[in-house]
C-alpha cells in the first residue's frame, strides 16, 4: 500500500535529503504544487510553489512523523517565502491529500504553535491537494548530483544556522538511518574498534566527506600510513570544515555543519595529525566526485 504526501518548504532542492533516508520511502520527486488545478493556459509563476511529491508505505512510517521532520525543514512563521527565497513561488505549504491527513497537518501546526518553539505565530497554510507537476529532471535528487554546490546553497541562504537554532539534532531520526556504531561514533563521542574500520588502510584515491552532511573533510592524498588502526591524515582539504573542540585531556574533531563527532587531533614533534573514525565518514573514489557533485574538487587529483 501506497499513500502521497506533498509538502511545500521553499527551495525544492532542501526539501528531498531530509525524506530520502528514511525507511518506507519508495520516492520523493522535486516538481510544483497548486491548491488548485492548473490549465496550461491558466498557469501564472505566482500560482503555483516549489514543493516535493513523496511516495510513501504507511506500514512503515505514519505521516505523522512525516510531519515532524517537514516542520524541522522550514521558518514556519514566515508567509513571504523561505530563508533567501523570496515570493510565492517559495511559499511553506503543507498540501493534504485526504481527510486524515488534513486532521493529522492542523494537530500537528496546532502542537508547535503550542510548544513555544518560535515567538511569531505559525502561519504555514494548510490546503487540499489537487496538482503537481514534476520539475525538470536536472532539478531531481540535486543535492547527490551537485552535493558541494548545494551544501554552499543552503548554508548560503540562511536555512542551515536557522534550523541548528531552533532544532536540535533530532536523536530519533538519526537512530533510523545510522548504523549503531556510525551513531555511537557521531552523536556519542565514540570510537570504533582499531585495524577492523572500512577506511584505516584505504589505498584508493579520493576524498572522504561527512556521513550525515556531505561536507568535504579530507583527501586519501593527505592519508598518512596508520599504526594506531584509524585514518590519519597530515590536513583537512577545507581547515573551514573542521571544528577544534578542547575536551578534559585531548582535542576533538568535529565537523563544523553537522557537528558530528570525527575523531582526536594528535600532536607530535610539532606536528599535528587529524585521526578519525571511519564510521564518521564517507568515501568517494575520484572517478565518482563528478556523479556526485564533487566536481570542482577534481582538481586536487
Amino acid at each position: 500500500m501506497k499513500e502521497y504526501a506533498t509538502f511545500a518548504g521553499g527551495c525544492f532542492w532542501c526539501m528531498v535529503a531530509p525524506f530520502d533516508q528514511l525507511p518506507g520511502i519508495s520516492s520523493i520527486r522535486s516538481g510544483y504544487a497548486k491548491d488548485e488545478q492548473i490549465t496550461s493556459e491558466a498557469k501564472q509563476e505566482s500560482e503555483y510553489v516549489e514543493a516535493v511529491q513523496i511516495v510513501w508505505d504507511p506500514s512503515h512510517i505514519m505521516f505523522e512523523e512525516l510531519l515532524n521532520l517537514y516542520w524541522q525543514q522550514i521558518d514556519p512563521t514566515d508567509s513571504g517565502g523561505q530563508f533567501s527565497d523570496r515570493g510565492p513561488a517559495y511559499r511553506a505549504i503543507i498540501f493534504y491529500h485526504n481527510e486524515k491527513q488534513k486532521e493529522a497537518a492542523f494537530d500537528s501546526k496546532k502542537k508547535l504553535a503550542q510548544s513555544g518553539r518560535f515567538k511569531h505565530p505559525i502561519v504555514t497554510p494548510i490546503l487540499p491537494f489537487s496538482f503537481f507537476y514534476e520539475a525538470e529532471e536536472q532539478q531531481q535528487d540535486y543535492y547527490r548530483k551537485n552535493t558541494f554546490h548545494y551544501k554552499l546553497y543552503k548554508e548560503g541562504s540562511g536555512r542551515t544556522d536557522f534550523l541548528a537554532q531552533h532544532w536540535p539534532k533530532d536523536r530519533s531520526y538519526l537512530k533510523k538511518v545510522l548504523t549503531p556504531m556510525q551513531y555511537f561514533v557521531t552523536q556519542e563521542n565514540g570510537t570504533e574498534p582499531p585495524f577492523t574500520n572500512l577506511y584505516w588502510n584505504n589505498k584508493k584515491q579520493g576524498i572522504y566527506v561527512d556521513l550525515l552532511t556531505g561536507e568535504a573533510l579530507f583527501k586519501t592524498s593527505d592519508q598518512l600510513p596508520s599504526h594506531t588502526g584509524w585514518p590519519v591524515f597530515k590536513r583537512p582539504i577545507l581547515y573551514g570544515n573542521i571544528k577544534k573542540v578542547p575536551m578534559q585531556h585531548e582535542t576533538a574533531l568535529k565537523s563544523k555543519e553537522g557537528n558530528n563527532y570525527l575523531g582526536l587531533l594528535l600532536t607530535e614533534e610539532n606536528s599535528e595529525y587529524y585521526q578519525v573514525n571511519s564510521a564518521a565518514l564517507r568515501f568517494i573514489p575520484t572517478e565518482k566526485l563528478k556523479e556526485e557533485g564533487y566536481e570542482d574538487f577534481l582538481i586536487l587529483f
